[in-house]
């Protein structure tokens, strides 16, 4: 079906030939010597599934034109997180751009993160050792580190236990900051950066120092706020 849709969109008639039954498909393969269907051909030649399409209608570059590292998913994280508060601040004070919303923005992104470093806490905690100083000299600081990403941002959310939830993300925050300059910017690593979990493909930099930024800065508002 997404074959067909991206054919359409560009203008071609199409001409479907269904394989209806196990044997057809088993036979469909052998011959064109594919191990997936569908198969695309245009003017007679085989294009292929719908990656190898993709790419044949100038949708996607060739794999060996394509960089191994992308910001979507933090920028995916960060976007939500945004809007999120935007429409709580609109809810419960009838504006949307308000320092509260601010607030709820840095403190809901702390949350989003941390569920993504929490779907496999183990890879996360391994990528994690590659450039954190404290994870480096105490190994379970990388499962300790989720969950208080976690708790920081989720009773930073509710604007409760201000004098627990700050020292925390300060504490976190500070470390992490540290270790991304160090590693990044004074030892010149190219790294992957774990904010999004072990399986991340977003480079260790801009954006990991970003997070890292965020909750210390928002760990010091917090608790100047309280005096």
């Amino acid at each position: 079906m997404k074959s067909r849709d991206l054919l359409e969109r560009h203008g071609f008639e199409i001409e479907d030939h269904l394989l209806e039954s196990r044997e057809q498909t088993d036979a469909f393969m052998e011959k064109h010597g594919v191990e997936t269907t569908p198969q695309t051909f245009i003017k007679g030649d085989r294009i292929g599934g719908y990656e190898a399409l993709r790419i044949h209608l100038g949708v996607d570059k060739p794999e060996e034109e394509r960089s191994d590292t992308t910001y979507q998913p933090v920028i995916a994280i960060f976007a939500v997180a945004f809007l999120m508060a935007l429409g709580l601040s609109w809810y419960s004070f009838n504006a949307i751009f308000t320092l509260r919303a601010f607030e709820w923005f840095i403190s809901i992104s702390m949350c989003f993160l941390a569920v993504q470093k929490l779907q496999d806490i183990e890879s996360f905690s391994i990528m994690f050792l590659n450039y954190d100083l404290l994870a480096q000299r105490w190994v379970p600081y990388g499962k300790v580190y989720p969950f208080g990403e976690a708790f920081a941002g989720i009773l930073m959310t509710a604007g409760a236990l201000t004098w627990l939830s700050a020292p925390v993300a300060i504490t976190i925050g500070l470390i992490g900051a540290v270790s991304v300059i160090k590693a990044v910017y004074i030892d010149k690593r190219e790294l992957r950066c774990a904010c999004v979990g072990g399986t991340s493909s977003v480079p260790l930099g801009f954006m990991s120092l970003t997070e890292n930024v965020m909750m210390l800065s928002m760990g010091v508002w917090m608790l100047a706020k309280m005096y």
